[in-house]
């Protein structure tokens, strides 16, 4: 993981890292982070490879998922930038695209799913929000009246 000096004067919604996981996923964090107005947008796939065993889906399903949800990112932010990562830590390539693609913020939506997606996606979370070097931005689930 490295970081860039970033200006401190920097707004935070200057230039938003998406992580988006599929095309739904995509279209409903996209629409929970609208009202928001951030200047620009970066969706992120991560394609989590299988380090030393195999993947967990074919390359070419992994990059056509990808772009379907750029796609659906797109119907909500048309200008938005894409960024395809590969790597077999989540947060850690997070972390590496923020860099890369000089983001101000990431903002992400917590998933749902049953007890275990909430556990890997709560542990994912907490790595999220203790180890960024950017502000994290937890955007309000869709529907979520708490």
């Amino acid at each position: 993981m490295t970081r860039t000096d970033q200006p401190d004067e920097r707004d935070l919604l200057d230039h938003v890292l998406l992580p988006v996981a599929h095309e739904a996923d995509a279209l409903a964090t996209a629409r929970v982070l609208e009202p928001y107005d951030p200047e620009q947008v970066t969706a992120l796939h991560v394609v989590e490879k299988g380090g030393g065993v195999p993947d967990k889906t074919p390359v070419e399903q992994s990059e056509e998922l990808a772009a379907e949800s750029y796609a659906a990112v797109r119907t909500v932010f048309p200008d938005a930038d894409d960024h395809t990562a590969y790597d077999r830590d989540i947060v850690g390539a997070i972390f590496d695209a923020v860099d890369e693609v000089g983001a101000s913020a990431i903002a992400y939506r917590s998933r749902d799913g049953n007890r275990l997606m909430q556990f890997l996606s709560g542990d994912l979370s907490i790595k999220l929000v203790t180890r960024s070097h950017v502000p994290v931005i937890a955007l309000p689930r869709e529907g979520a009246t708490e």
